[in-house]
């Protein structure tokens, strides 16, 4: 295996801000040259072939992905804002290059010379065509040039607001500071990660807003005041980007009247599985009326459980139940219903141990080859593998390459992503070959004790690595339908399928190991674990609802509201919790401009197909190689190039369905 080499080099990643912009500006006047030549077609000329433009878009995009991503990773200022602003650049391009009318006219006319020729399309092929018509009605080309203009304007504008959104959230760097003594009941490990300075003649911890870091303080920290003050700092910490998400909201409603939809979530789900507003309203409604009744319920129980801390802590109960309490009391709740120590959990899962177990279960599941390489790397802390088939023994085993990014540091993204850098195609040279890159932020050692991580954090790996193996193991023609490019309210379903791994108990087993004694977790411990899975699952449930109606209602509503109080009320009357005074947290509402705008509800309508797909064919064996060849063979392999619904069909063996969601969410219950 390890005398194999690649047929294709892995990405360079020792650019300089000045080769970031040249090489976004020379892919761009590439692309132009193509669009330019495409637009001198005489109608009858035009075919499929003659168009060229799918591989010339995957190209454009191919060459310029790794460029943008510098912002989101590279600890140079200097390439994050050269890599800033070639996304800028690029999304002004992309609006410019979907206005082409005289492009959409020579798409217009190969769509009528395919039809009149008789000749016959693949599936791929006949979709392709299908969606560049769509594309081109959905951008507006059909409009008057008046109205055209004014879309076009709209759009750089609606770019720009979003771009400065992300930016904004890349380089919060904000802190809170707390005494030893207000972090009563943080773990020791944790603590010792925090950065300490002397202030005032006191001895102070200062605590990031990064998850690492401020979520124990949610979970763990005795003092409510503390646990206010810190959820305070974290809600308000993107502040700056409130008015805009305001002016993003207000360019969305323009651009939605103009293309003749009655809301921008109606353009939105146009192109989803759920089809349209009004179905994801209704899914919402229906799911939040079944669940309120369970959430209401475990919310009395958490309460009840903060009453008798009140009491036992000698202080006044105020009867109300806060988001600073959520966190905190579930977990005291988890404690005490099932004896599990969370800290004592934690020391289970060494990332030395746990990220090299995992990426063997995806392995040996998918029968592939995870190579560690000596490639360029953006930071020394990224690992670098070229990916193989298990059987490979020739260059024609290739899968791709695939990097993981997983440490917490200054200016990185916050949270857990995966980026598809390159997508797979072929092309009129043969075979280009995928590149994934999964970023993420795992616990940090400290003096006494390695890297840990929590279990949450292994069920997080699991999700987003799914994300990283379904870039590397799709095989379409067209880059456009590669991977993760499926309906935004699916792409969520194969990786949150995959979560139920974590929750297996002989999965847990192999994946655990004490960082002192080397042990699995005991049979005890995992039964402990898989019990915990349904712990206030109603409520864990309508806090995602809280979410996804926040969104629906902002790009449903033809006025603009104070959007600060809206999120206030709707997380109170829907998840359950008070948020005492007012922030500002839908400016860290990063979704709603990272492409799940209008789309939120998919994190929850994708779960349907997720659990259907874990209990119709893995729930009997979940680490057969069999079940994942076919799960290779239907649902990755395939990426967007047929819709969604077949896929689930072709592995099911049937039409999909809720029946596994809601026995997985009502009869939760009678698993504790």
């Amino acid at each position: 295996m390890r005398s194999l080499v690649p047929p294709q080099p892995p990405p360079k990643w020792t650019h300089t801000a000045e080769e970031i912009k040249e090489l976004t500006d020379h892919a761009i006047a590439a692309h132009r040259v193509i669009q330019d030549t495409i637009a001198t077609l005489k109608p009858e000329e035009c075919t499929l072939e003659s168009l060229a433009l799918a591989e010339g878009n995957a190209i454009l995009d191919n060459s310029t992905e790794p460029l943008c991503f510098y912002q989101n990773v590279s600890p140079s200022k200097d390439l994050r804002d050269a890599s800033n602003a070639a996304e800028i650049k690029l999304r002004d391009y992309a609006v410019e290059s979907s206005m082409r009318v005289d492009v959409f006219a020579a798409k217009t006319a190969a769509q009528k010379n395919i039809k009149a020729s008789g000749h016959m399309l693949t599936q791929e092929e006949e979709r392709l065509v299908d969606k560049m018509i769509l594309d081109g009605k959905r951008a507006g080309l059909a409009l008057p040039e008046a109205k055209r203009t004014v879309l076009t304007d709209l759009k750089k504008q609606l770019s720009q607001v979003t771009l400065e959104f992300s930016k904004n959230a890349n380089e919060e760097n904000g802190h809170i500071s707390f005494t030893l003594e207000e972090l009563k009941g943080v773990p020791k490990d944790v603590i010792s990660g925090y950065k300490k300075r002397a202030q005032d003649g006191r001895e102070l911890y200062d605590v990031t807003h990064k998850t690492p870091d401020i979520f124990p303080v949610f979970k763990y920290a005795d003092d409510s005041v503390t646990r206010q003050r810190a959820h305070e700092s974290y809600e308000s910490r993107l502040a700056i980007n409130v008015p805009l998400l305001e002016m993003a909201l207000e360019l969305r409603r323009k651009l939605a009247d103009l293309l003749g939809y009655p809301t921008w979530a109606d353009f939105i789900t146009e192109e989803k599985m759920v089809k349209s507003a009004k179905n994801v309203r209704d899914f919402l409604d229906d799911l939040e009326q079944r669940l309120r009744p369970l959430g209401v319920k475990e919310r009395q129980t958490l309460l009840g459980l903060k009453a008798e801390d009140c009491e036992d802590r000698g202080i006044p109960f105020d009867g109300e139940f806060m988001i600073w309490d959520y966190r905190y009391y579930d977990n005291k709740f988890v404690e005490k219903s099932l004896k599990l120590d969370d800290a004592l959990l934690t020391e289970y899962f060494p990332v030395v141990a746990v990220v090299p177990t995992i990426l063997e279960v995806y392995q040996n599941l998918l029968s592939v080859y995870f190579e560690p390489i000596d490639a360029e790397r953006w930071h020394s802390d990224v690992q670098a593998f070229a990916v193989w088939e298990n059987d490979a023994t020739d260059e024609s085993g290739f899968v791709g390459y695939c990097y993981l990014d997983l440490y917490p540091r200054e200016f990185k993204y916050g949270h857990a992503a995966v980026w598809p850098l390159s997508a797979g195609y072929t092309s009129r040279d043969g075979r280009r070959y995928p590149v994934a890159a999964m970023v993420a932020n795992l616990a940090k050692p400290s003096p006494d004790r390695p890297a840990l991580l929590r279990h949450s954090d292994v069920v997080t790996f699991f999700h987003e690595f799914g994300h990283a193996v379904h870039t590397l193991l799709s095989k379409t023609r067209f880059a456009r339908f590669h991977g993760t490019a499926v309906a935004r309210d699916f792409v969520e379903a194969p990786s949150q399928m995959l979560e139920n791994w974590c929750w297996e108990p002989h999965v847990l087993a192999r994946i655990s190991s004490h960082y002192e004694r080397k042990e699995p977790l005991s049979p005890e411990l995992v039964n402990k674990v898989v019990k915990s899975r349904y712990v206030n699952v109603g409520l864990f449930y309508l806090r995602q609802l809280f979410f996804a109606k926040f969104d629906l209602k902002v790009h449903t509503d033809h006025e603009a509201e104070d959007y600060t109080a809206l999120w206030s009320h709707l997380r109170e009357t829907v998840s359950l919790v008070k948020g005492g005074v007012p922030g500002s947290g839908q400016g860290s509402f990063g979704h709603i401009v990272g492409g799940y705008d209008a789309g939120y509800y998919g994190y929850t309508y994708s779960l349907v197909f997720a659990a259907d797909m874990y209990a119709t064919v893995f729930k009997v064996d979940p680490l057969d190689p069999s079940r994942g060849a076919r799960y290779r063979k239907s649902i990755l392999e395939p990426g967007g190039s047929r819709e969604e619904h077949d896929s689930l069909k072709e592995f099911l063996g049937r039409p999909a369905n809720s029946e596994a969601f809601m026995r997985e969410l009502f009869g939760s219950e009678a698993k504790l």
